[in-house]
């Protein structure tokens, strides 16, 4: 141990070693103030101003959509895509400043650039889901396709947009349950809260109710809904009565149309219903049964049911017996068990 320690100290007790060792150190320092550092600073002033550049510009982003009088949620979208974009580029851009700095300072990044690249492939391989996710997500919000509150079907899913990134989207529908969506799985997209909402209403009525009573009826009624108070802002335009749309035997059915602003057709659609249910009581119209019998223009029902033997004898005709069945002198089903008839 005494042979080694001398071995490697030898140098350092030869006159005028740590002179050199000082001498070079001072060289070196001049080198790096005289050549490096300034060239540091340059890179370093670069970035700093790009990072300036980066972010002025998201920062206008924002005001472009509040000088367009764009609504709460599609400013609220901006500023979320102008913050991941800032973080972004930054992180890019103070990433490839420190590996300019490295690569002034001496050091050789082939090793690292070439770990970084099988890091790079290998990650990319296991995250292309990821990816297009945050692709997708993208270009949904560069298209405002839809916001957070919309009620949409996407992905088999119908419900209430509560919340989206890049990656995901969350969707509650009726029931209360949350559904999270990648974005790379949404492909076609059904908004239902855009521009405005239409709702169409079957009105089933009987075939004796003259179709200009009913006409009549369902205009009326569906005005008085259109002038209350309560759903006055809602509307868009009339109501309109689409006459007769299909006979399905007894029955004879008038869909009613209601536009009103997006999302808001609901109301309207369940107060027309309640109406033109109490209206038809009122005028005693019978509401359409596709089980119901029809006999002829105003006849009046029977007070009871009458059967076939029962209508023979009072038109006069014999009408026979019916002949009683011995159904122990009927035969036995017959079964096959390897065919199963």
């Amino acid at each position: 141990m005494t042979a080694a320690f001398f071995f490697f100290m030898a140098p350092a007790l030869e006159p005028g070693f740590f002179s050199r060792v000082l001498h070079e150190w001072a060289n070196d320092g001049q080198e790096f103030v005289h050549v490096k550092l300034p060239n540091l600073i340059a890179v370093v002033l670069v970035a700093l101003v790009l990072s300036r550049f980066i972010t002025l510009a998201t920062r206008h982003m924002v005001r472009v959509a509040q000088r367009n009088n764009a609504s709460a949620l599609r400013l609220s979208q901006v500023k979320t895509f102008s913050a991941i974009l800032r973080t972004t580029l930054q992180a890019a851009l103070w990433t490839l400043t420190a590996l300019q700095g490295l690569l002034i300072l001496g050091v050789d990044l082939g090793p690292l650039l070439a770990s970084a690249g099988v890091a790079g492939i290998a990650v990319g391989l296991a995250a292309q889901t990821i990816v297009k996710d945050i692709l997708n997500g993208t270009l949904i919000l560069l298209e405002d396709q839809f916001n957070i509150g919309d009620t949409v079907r996407i992905s088999g899913m119908s419900g209430v947009v509560e919340a989206m990134t890049l990656r995901r989207t969350e969707v509650r529908d009726g029931d209360g349950t949350l559904y999270v969506i990648p974005n790379s799985q949404i492909t076609t997209v059904a908004n239902l809260s855009r521009e405005y909402s239409q709702a169409t209403v079957p009105v089933s009525v009987d075939f004796s109710v003259p179709p200009d009573a009913i006409l009549e009826l369902l205009r009326r009624t569906a005005m008085e809904v259109r002038n209350d108070a309560r759903f006055a802002a809602d509307f868009l335009a009339d109501p309109v009565i689409l006459g007769v749309d299909a006979i399905r035997g007894p029955e004879l059915v008038y869909p009613v149309q209601f536009r009103t602003r997006a999302g808001q057709q609901a109301g309207p659609v369940r107060e027309f219903r309640r109406r033109i249910r109490l209206a038809l009581e009122e005028r005693g119209m019978l509401p359409g049964d596709p089980y119901r019998t029809f006999r002829a223009y105003g006849e009046a029902e029977p007070e009871e049911p009458v059967t076939a033997q029962q209508a023979g004898q009072k038109a006069g005709h014999r009408v026979a017996e019916p002949r009683a069945v011995d159904l122990t002198a009927l035969p036995a089903a017959e079964h096959n068990p390897f065919t199963g008839e």
